[in-house]
């Protein structure tokens, strides 16, 4: 949870539900959850891997998943543009495109 408040800072137009960074628009959902994953060679440490999962919506009406990617970026300024340009190309929308009506 420590990087998602930490990304909320750089990414205002996201929506914190708790557990996750929701950004939404009429045809695309972004969701950004925080993962632990168990580093075996330090006892006791994990590394924390940020999850972005790209959404479309379907005809339906509903968001159905599509791709995803993890992130293991320890410079939280490195992470957000990294998160940013990941979400840019894979929607081919700025962020802030992404949650205007």
């Amino acid at each position: 949870m420590d990087i998602l408040r930490e990304l909320y800072d750089f990414f205002p137009t996201a929506v914190f539900t708790g557990k996750a960074l929701v950004f939404i628009s009429e045809e695309t959902r972004v969701e950004l959850t925080e993962h632990r994953r168990a580093n075996f060679s330090s006892i006791g440490k994990e590394m924390p891997v940020l999850r972005v999962r790209i959404f479309k919506k379907a005809l339906n009406g509903e968001f159905v998943p599509g791709h995803y990617e993890d992130f293991e970026l320890h410079s939280i300024n490195e992470l957000a543009a990294q998160v940013e340009r990941y979400i840019q190309f894979a929607v081919g929308k700025n962020i802030r495109e992404i949650t205007e009506p």
